[in-house]
């Protein structure tokens, strides 16, 4: 579906940065009342402007608009969507230090795509990129991720029942309204997608899978019964996606706060996911001993480009130049150089919140990326 003269880049990105004071200012001013949707709209907009100007000035390829819009990578695209409700869980998501604010999603309706907010904000963005250089991509939520928040405790499952007795019938309308705002995404312009996906970090987890499959089942079970789900509602989307639209899709073990939720190598999930997911490349996890080694990569579908996320967002500390590109010569020995690519694990905040480091520490991040990728692609 792409080449490398779109996307994924050499030198890339996974999509969120660091919130500006004066943004997290304006969000608590917002919430209290003190400012009203348009004054927010507006110094948001300002915001994205200076963002834009400073991956500009970086020379990135890969723009975006910081996700400065949103409290949370995932679930401010799933409370745009029609039928879907933002609501409080009985507990937030556990992290190896910390748990996460209990926001989440819950149906009201039937699930339907039209009018969603992203597609104004996309369109804000691809303006603002203008001429001047870069791809204006947007990065939202797999469809398996918003099944796995619909039935995330048993109140949720319940309520998913209510709307939809089948898992056939909830495939096909999340299928329907992924492809409703991407095609108004199209209308505005986008050709380059970026699908965030935290269900596959999940199945790579035993404690996960153990806690999950309680007495009913073993932990392989739910291994094979989840995996199968999340590859048919993710390929459910990407195999109807246009073809000159680029697809790839982020693995991510968690990111919050500096934090992080599972832990695992590829190798139980590679053949669903890197085998039979129906995109185009991946952005994959690879900071810690926590991802596991290279070996998975070799049930990668041939000619798809593969990010190594080898520089972590979670830490401020640059890493070692040359340890980085003996790893990246060391996938090589799998994936052909010309189909890697080099970024941070994750964006540097996946929620509003932030990872604990200091703007001046991420840009220098992707700086090193740059200096690393002149030294092993010559670009």
């Amino acid at each position: 579906m792409t080449t490398t003269a779109s996307a994924p880049f050499r030198v890339d990105h996974v999509g969120s940065f660091l919130r500006p004071q004066y943004l997290i200012d304006a969000r608590e001013q917002f919430a209290r009342g003190d400012i009203d949707q348009a004054q927010l709209t507006a110094i948001e907009d300002q915001a994205i402007r200076d963002l834009v100007a400073k991956q500009q000035e970086l020379g990135l390829d890969n723009i975006t608009d910081g996700e400065f819009r949103r409290a949370y990578w995932h679930l401010d695209f799933f409370w745009g969507l029609n039928g879907v409700e933002h609501v409080q869980a009985a507990e937030g998501y556990h992290f190896h230090d910390e748990t996460t604010k209990a926001d989440s999603a819950i149906l009201s309706a039937k699930i339907s795509g039209k009018n969603h907010p992203f597609v104004n904000h996309y369109a804000f963005l691809r303006q603002v990129v203008g001429e001047k250089g870069g791809v204006a991509r947007l990065t939202i939520p797999a469809p398996a991720q918003l099944y796995f928040e619909l039935i995330r405790d048993a109140e949720h499952v319940a309520n998913l029942a209510a709307f939809y007795p089948t898992f056939e019938e909830v495939v096909e309308d999340i299928k329907k309204a992924y492809l409703q705002v991407l095609s108004d995404l199209y209308d505005k312009g986008l050709r380059a997608i970026q699908v965030d996906d935290c269900t596959w970090g999940t199945l790579v987890d035993d404690n996960f899978l153990t806690a999950w499959a309680g007495d009913r089942q073993t932990k392989e079970e739910v291994r094979a019964d989840l995996a199968h789900k999340f590859l048919t509602l993710n390929n459910a989307f990407y195999e109807a996606i246009p073809e000159n639209v680029t697809v790839t899709s982020h693995i991510c073990r968690g990111n919050f706060h500096s934090t992080w939720a599972a832990s695992g190598g590829y190798g139980p999930i590679a053949k669903e996911l890197l085998g039979e997911e129906k995109v185009d490349g991946y952005y994959l996890e690879y900071d810690t001993d926590r991802a596991g080694d290279f070996t998975p990569l070799k049930e990668l579908t041939p000619g798809k480009k593969v990010v190594l996320g080898l520089l972590t967002s979670k830490s401020g500390e640059l890493e070692n130049k040359e340890a980085i590109i003996t790893r990246i010569r060391e996938a090589a020995q799998i994936v052909p150089l010309e189909d890697l690519c080099l970024s941070p694990q994750c964006g540097f905040a996946s929620t509003e919140e932030g990872n604990i480091l200091t703007e001046d520490q991420q840009w220098a991040k992707l700086r090193l990326i740059q200096e690393i990728a002149a030294e092993v692609w010559g670009e």
